[in-house]
C-alpha cells in the first residue's frame, strides 16, 4: 500500500513538473512576441526632412606672430601688447567678452644651424644655436553683427594682428532646427507606412523602434587674410553667410497586425 502511494504521489510530482514547464514555455513565447515580435511581423520604413538655417554666428581665428632675440620677457612683452590692443578694439566693436577665446599660446626657438659638409669628418659639427625666438598667439572670436564682420576683420589686422583664417559661420541654437527637420522626417516614414499597409492589406501596428541621423554643417569660407606688415590698409571685406540645410533621416519599424 505505501509503495502504491509513493508510486501515485511520485506520478503526481512528474505530472506538475511537465505542466509548469508547459505553462512557462508558453508564457515565454507569448511574451517575446508582445515585446518584439520576430521579422515576419514587422516592416520598416525610412523618411527625410530638412530645414533651412539663416547661420546667426561667425567665427574667426586671428593670429599675432611676434619674432625677436633670444629676450624672452620683451618678447612676450611686445606680443602681449598687440593682443591687448586688438581685444580693446573688439571690445570696443562691440564684441563681448564671452565671445573671445584665446587658442593657442606657443613660445618657438628658432635655430641657427651650420653647413658642415666641407669639413673633413674627423672635425665635429658644431650643434645648431638658438637665436631668438617666435611667439605665436591665435584668438578665436565669435562675431553675432554680421554688418560689422567686414570692418571687423580689417580692424584685427589694422591693429597689428599677422594672420585672420577659418572664417565660418553656424547656428548659435541648431536644435530648433533640427527638430523641424526630424519633424518633417517622421511625418513621411509614417505616411510612407500608412500607404504601404493599405496597399499590402494589412494593419498598421505598434511603433516597434525608432532609428535618427542627422547632419547639421557650418559655413565656411576657405580664403585666409594677411596683412599689419610692410603698412598699407587692410580693405574690409564683404562678406555673404548665406544659407544651408539641416537634414534628418529616420527609420521607423512597425508591428504587422
Amino acid at each position: 500500500m505505501d509503495n502504491k502511494i509513493k508510486n501515485y504521489l511520485g506520478l503526481a510530482i512528474i505530472a506538475s513538473v511537465v505542466i509548469l514547464s508547459i505553462a512557462t514555455i508558453v508564457y515565454v513565447i507569448y511574451y517575446g512576441q508582445s515585446v518584439q515580435p520576430s521579422s515576419f511581423r514587422s516592416f520598416i520604413v525610412a523618411g527625410d526632412g530638412k530645414a533651412i538655417a539663416i547661420p546667426d554666428v561667425a567665427e574667426v581665428t586671428f593670429g599675432v606672430i611676434t619674432q625677436g632675440g633670444k629676450q624672452i620677457a620683451d618678447l612676450q612683452k611686445e606680443n602681449s601688447q598687440k593682443a591687448n590692443k586688438i581685444i580693446n578694439f573688439l571690445k570696443d566693436t562691440g564684441v563681448e567678452a564671452k565671445d573671445i577665446n584665446t587658442q593657442n599660446y606657443n613660445l618657438d626657438p628658432r635655430y641657427q644651424y651650420y653647413d658642415c659638409s666641407y669639413q673633413s669628418s674627423a672635425k665635429p659639427c658644431p650643434p645648431p644655436d638658438i637665436v631668438g625666438y617666435n611667439i605665436t598667439q591665435t584668438v578665436l572670436i565669435k562675431i553675432r553683427d554680421f554688418e560689422k564682420i567686414g570692418d571687423i576683420m580689417a580692424g584685427i589686422i589694422k591693429n597689428g594682428a599677422n594672420t585672420i583664417s577659418q572664417l565660418s559661420f553656424a547656428v548659435d541654437n541648431p536644435t530648433v532646427f533640427q527638430n523641424q527637420a526630424r519633424a518633417e522626417a517622421i511625418k513621411k516614414a509614417k505616411q510612407k507606412a500608412e500607404s504601404i499597409a493599405a496597399a499590402g492589406g494589412f494593419k498598421m501596428g505598434r511603433l516597434l523602434s525608432i532609428d535618427e541621423s542627422s547632419y547639421a554643417p557650418t559655413w565656411r569660407m576657405q580664403d585666409s587674410y594677411g596683412g599689419g606688415v610692410g603698412g598699407g590698409e587692410f580693405a574690409a571685406p564683404t562678406i555673404e553667410p548665406g544659407s544651408q540645410e539641416i537634414t534628418a533621416n529616420v527609420t521607423l519599424k512597425y508591428e504587422i497586425r
